[in-house]
């Protein structure tokens, strides 16, 4: 059992920066990686940034803009700059007890944080 619970969120102009935060409880000792996911409007949820024993991962459209890091125990941050208005949309924190980003997330997920980039 875990539970996850996002903030940072808000509203930016187009160039500016946020952090994204998301604490873990429960069990969090079975915790093996940690991901962001973001939902767009009319859009899937996919994979921003994941981050575990092996490294981390970004997706293409983010690299050199976007950060994820762990403390190692219970909290995963994403540290966005030179936002864009395509990265608007909902973002959600998962966690996997096994596996990846190159699997299925888990159904560990947060409520997520808005992020609304204006142009």
């Amino acid at each position: 059992q875990v539970q996850l619970v996002e903030s940072g969120g808000g509203l930016v102009q187009s160039g500016g920066s946020l952090r994204l935060s998301c604490v873990a409880s429960g069990n969090i000792a079975s915790i093996l990686n940690m991901d962001w996911y973001r939902q767009a409007p009319g859009k899937q949820r996919d994979l921003v940034a994941s981050v575990g024993n092996a490294g981390t991962y970004y997706v293409e459209s983010v690299k050199g803009r976007f950060t994820i890091s762990r403390d190692n125990k219970n909290s995963v941050y994403l540290q966005m700059d030179s936002l864009k208005p395509e990265d608007t949309g909902v973002y959600y924190c998962n966690v996997r007890t096994a596996g990846d980003w190159r699997e299925a997330p888990s159904g560990y997920w947060g409520q997520g944080t808005q992020v609304t980039v204006s142009p």
